[in-house]
């Protein structure tokens, strides 16, 4: 989904991951694991000439390396006493209604069959002629299903109102939405409001003026997963939340720009970190991109963050890339119903995301709407 992968880090190399804030034990099976690689900063060496001035102060030049610079730049983000936006109420549950149906000739996915979280596929989704055209079409309607959530967004409506709209439209198209039943997850489109990271729950909550919501649309079409997710503006939002939302999406056009056939998947960290940090945003790490296609999460893991994971991409994969940035930290909590997962601090988040296809030139972008 739409459904971030989330990823914790810890002084194993070998870790568990996530998805909707429920985490996989690390003693599961091995589809479960895979190699992430914290960010370190690494002592740099002293260089160049000392010069003595004449209150006999020394001066050194040094090289600095991009973990180091991120490192830094996180450090000071950290220091920063005050936080410049207007801080909101903060987000409180509403009621959340039952699970709407979903016609019996419409076909599901298979992991209906229990509530238990699935497992993430560690085969990376390659695709031919046919699986391509499949891929399209799921992700067109995908983005037709995102482009009209957003129309609904204004004060007074609910996030359940929006997720009764997207079900309709969805299961008109003959297609299932994704995330219902998805581990146990009750709706049919993410929510996230204001300080929600991602994975809200639509409720009764009405949107006030002011707010910004992450809408995360799945749809499965004929055997695929097409998975989009936008942040809409609601009413008259100030100029801050305004600038997140902006530059959330620019970095995740940076990092698709980088994509095509044989390219490094470190490159779309390192091309979104050096985005986010102009602006002094944090970028979330637990929360990454995956592969998508006839399985809704499997290998590559995509970080937004600066990394040094190994792996090229392939022509004719298929993979999202989901930026999270935030105005404060990047720590987080997640609800007691484990899926809806808040800035630990309290400040506003923002996310885009798009499916993608890899070309041996570039990338095409699948939810274009």
């Amino acid at each position: 989904m739409g459904f971030s992968v989330s990823v914790s880090h810890g002084l194993s190399s070998q870790l568990s991951s996530s998805l909707h804030g429920q985490h996989v034990s690390s003693s599961s099976s091995k589809s479960t694991l895979f190699m992430a690689f914290p960010l370190t900063s690494s002592a740099s060496t002293l260089s160049g000439k000392e010069r003595r001035f004449e209150h006999k102060l020394v001066v050194y030049s040094k090289k600095v390396s991009g973990l180091d610079e991120a490192m830094r730049i996180r450090r000071e983000r950290e220091l920063q006493s005050t936080t410049k936006f207007r801080r909101r109420p903060p987000l409180r549950r509403g009621k959340v209604s039952s699970h709407l149906p979903v016609p019996g000739h419409i076909p599901k996915p298979p992991y209906l069959s229990s509530n238990i979280l699935p497992e993430i596929s560690s085969e990376h989704q390659i695709h031919d002629a046919e699986g391509i055209a499949q891929m399209r079409a799921a992700c067109e309607l995908a983005a037709q299903v995102l482009d009209y959530a957003g129309t609904l967004v204004r004060p007074s409506v609910t996030t359940d109102q929006i997720d009764k709209a997207v079900h309709q439209m969805i299961i008109e198209a003959g297609a299932y939405p994704s995330p219902l039943g998805y581990g146990g997850f009750p709706k049919s489109v993410c929510t996230s409001v204001n300080e929600c990271m991602c994975h809200g729950i639509p409720d009764s909550r009405q949107l006030q003026n002011g707010d910004i919501i992450n809408v995360d649309v799945t749809v499965y079409l004929n055997g695929y997963h097409g998975d989009t997710s936008k942040t809409f503006l609601c009413g008259d939002v100030s100029g801050a939340l305004k600038r997140l939302v902006t530059v959330t999406e620019e970095c995740m056009e940076k990092g698709i720009a980088v994509c095509k056939d044989g390219a490094s998947f470190k490159k779309i960290g390192k091309r979104i970190s050096e985005h986010a940090e102009k602006y002094g945003y944090g970028v979330v790490e637990r929360f990454v991109g995956h592969g998508v296609g006839t399985v809704f999460h499997s290998e590559p893991i995509i970080l937004h963050h600066r990394n040094e994971n190994p792996g090229v991409m392939v022509e004719g994969q298929t993979f999202t890339i989901e930026p999270i940035l935030t105005l404060g930290g990047i720590e987080c909590v997640t609800w007691p119903d484990n899926w809806t997962t808040l800035t630990a601090d309290g400040s506003p988040a923002a996310q885009f995301e798009h499916t993608i296809l890899i070309t041996r030139t570039g990338a095409e972008i699948l939810t274009k709407c």
